[in-house]
């Protein structure tokens, strides 16, 4: 028995937010870049981490669209942002993405619920709750960083932010 059509409106959302998945990799890429440029190695490792999060979500959308019979199609991944002047707009930035993340999952959410896509809705409430988990460590993140306030205590963060921010997360 084929799968039950997704409503175009579904389709459009989840296209749309399985590429800004795949743009947010491409963001945390780019900050990983930037802290390795830095010398801040761990935090290097925590945005690289955070990157291939950010792919394994759009893979999650992807792999929902072909069980329901729909062709994902990959647009073009915007150039991100990589100036930065310190590490705390580094971490701001990070929350800004994630915040823009929730923004477009909770689209998909709410076309789902309009187009009463059952299917498509249990699968954003998994995002929904993940968002929760990835502004929190954001809100966190900004906080060590803002209290790092020498030239040790920033060292010591980026020698176990992984490690601080990994029970979390798995």
């Amino acid at each position: 028995m084929p799968a039950s059509p997704v409503p175009p409106s579904v389709v459009a959302e989840l296209q749309r937010q399985f590429n800004h998945e795949l743009a947010a990799a491409h963001g945390y890429q780019a900050l990983s870049v930037w802290c390795t440029a830095h010398n801040l190695t761990g935090f290097a490792a925590f945005f690289e981490k955070q990157s291939g999060e950010e792919r394994t979500h759009a893979k999650k959308i992807i792999d929902h669209l072909i069980d329901r019979s729909v062709d994902p199609v990959l647009g073009a991944v915007p150039q991100p942002k990589q100036d930065f002047r310190s590490l705390l707009d580094v971490a701001q930035y990070a929350e800004v993405m994630e915040q823009a993340n929730t923004k477009g999952i909770n689209a998909v959410f709410e076309a789902a619920l309009a187009a009463k896509d059952y299917p498509a809705q249990v699968l954003m409430h998994w995002f929904i709750n993940e968002q929760v988990e990835e502004e929190a460590w954001c809100a966190e993140l900004i906080d060590r960083v803002r209290s790092a306030s020498c030239a040790g205590s920033l060292s010591d963060l980026d020698r176990h932010v992984v490690r601080i921010f990994s029970d979390e997360k798995d």
